[in-house]
């Protein structure tokens, strides 16, 4: 009772106000304002602007510990994409002609904290099939004349050996070959035997001699980055169109690059695989896996795509008789096919043209495909190249133009083998009607739409399928 006595005493003394509130933490609610906490875990915001293929812009407040791969989700979703592993943030630096994919654990603001004032250089998003097509193909790769192995190593490595190799810390394949050097402070280019090792580039001095002696050091990869020639010969006059170089980071201009340059695109497409290799190694695979966590540690390399059941069951049937019949003659089934795609694509003009004339159907029938996105109206040769290159040079990948030699006919630009190769589209009339041939005539289209359809399904005449189409997105 005295200690009850006692407490009641002590409640009935009136409270004194605190003057200095700010000093004070109640435990139920912080009274510290929210300016007087340490900023050290908050993140700090920059607004970056990325570009894409039809030079619209976007601009982006984000982190500024973002990395590449962040960047290309952010935009990915913003722009209602679907995400199929192969949206990069390329780097694109306007006044030396060079560029190069940004790596998916790459931070932004790093690679703009590189860029000089100067310079309007920018931040390109687009799609590029090749950024790890070395993981699926090393074959296409890694050509045998260019790589060799340790003596140690057993001479029989197949070509996933070769990149379990690459990606070891114990043992490294060599690559080796002649490339085109730029002279420090010069313009003009020497042939040297060069040769990719752990420990960097080197060349010999006495032809292709690989004693120690003879091998000069070229240049290491921790304090640089490798960019892709966008300009061929014209900025810095190089034997070929197969150009690449190496940029030191915080770089002063370009007196500072060293430029190489390959005679063909298979050898300039090994060095470069190799160098990214040996520069970031586990780094990515991981990136390469990263899209497949998740999925019972399944490995993207040991996965064959598998057919349906309904799928493996198809065959080609013949329903214009009183009874239906399988066609077994691969010939009569692919003309069965070709014939009833005519007609599925007459009666698809009918129902859009319903309310129109018949010349207008016709007109729509000659430029429906300008409204697809793997046609691209008035570009020449050289510009199609560049774009499939920037697109990965990846079997498959095709875009349709306009032919400028000849107005009324069209060409296929296509990626195969690490070239591109260009195929001539050409009208046919027939009866009245226009059709749109590849093989002289032997295989007719209605319109551009179902020459692409049935490539996309079929290699005909071509040497691989239509895969990736090249395409201006807007952001």
């Amino acid at each position: 009772n005295r200690r009850k006595m006692k407490d009641d005493n002590v409640l009935e003394i009136p409270s004194i106000p605190n003057p200095f509130p700010e000093l004070c933490c109640s435990p139920f609610a912080s009274v510290l304002s929210a300016s007087l906490l340490p900023k050290a875990t908050s993140r700090k915001k920059q607004v970056i602007k990325v570009y894409s293929e039809d030079d619209t812009s976007r601009a982006l407040e984000v982190p500024s510990d973002i990395t590449a791969r962040d960047v290309c989700q952010l935009l990915i979703l913003k722009n209602h994409y679907i995400d199929d592993h192969s949206w990069t943030l390329f780097e694109q630096l306007t006044q030396t002609g060079l560029g190069r994919a940004i790596e998916d654990h790459e931070l932004v603001m790093e690679v703009q904290s590189n860029w000089v004032m100067e310079e309007e250089n920018k931040l390109y998003f687009r799609k590029n099939y090749a950024k790890y097509e070395f993981f699926k193909n090393p074959l296409s790769f890694f050509p045998d004349h260019m790589i060799s192995f340790p003596s140690e190593t057993d001479a029989a490595v197949s070509h996933s050996g070769v990149l379990q190799m690459f990606l070891s810390s114990s043992t490294y394949p060599e690559i080796h070959g002649y490339l085109h050097a730029k002279e420090q402070g010069k313009k003009s280019w020497k042939k040297l035997y060069f040769l990719l090792r752990r420990s960097g580039l080197y060349f010999s001095t006495k032809g292709t001699s690989k004693e120690p002696r003879h091998l000069q050091f070229f240049c290491e990869f921790s304090n640089s980055d490798m960019y892709m020639s966008l300009t061929g010969k014209k900025i810095s006059g190089a034997p070929t169109n197969y150009g690449f170089c190496f940029k030191p980071n915080k770089s002063g201009g370009t007196r500072d690059l060293k430029q190489l340059c390959a005679d063909d695109e298979q050898s300039r497409t090994c060095w470069m695989t190799a160098i990214r290799l040996l520069k970031y190694g586990m780094q990515l695979y991981q990136n390469y896996m990263q899209p497949y966590q998740g999925r019972s540690g399944c490995s993207p390399l040991n996965v064959t795509p598998m057919r349906s059941i309904s799928e493996n069951s198809l065959v080609a049937m013949d329903f214009s008789g009183h009874k239906s019949r399988i066609i077994e003659n691969p010939t009569e089934a692919l003309s069965v096919a070709v014939e009833e795609g005519l007609a599925w694509r007459r009666r698809g003009c009918l129902r859009l043209n319903s309310h129109g004339s018949p010349i207008a159907m016709s007109n729509m029938g000659m430029s429906i495909h300008r409204s697809q996105s793997w046609f691209h109206h008035k570009i020449s040769r050289e510009e199609a190249q560049r774009l499939i290159l920037q697109h990965g040079l990846v079997d498959g990948v095709f875009l349709v133009r306009d032919s400028q030699s000849n107005p009324k006919t069209f060409v296929l630009s296509l990626s195969h083998g690490l070239k591109i190769k260009h195929f001539q589209i050409v009208p046919l009339e027939d009866d009245g009607k226009l059709f749109y041939t590849l093989d002289d005539g032997h295989t007719r289209f209605t319109d551009l739409i179902q020459l692409v359809e049935f490539y996309q399904l079929n290699k005909g005449v071509l040497p691989c399928k239509l895969k990736h189409y090249c395409a201006r997105i807007a952001l």
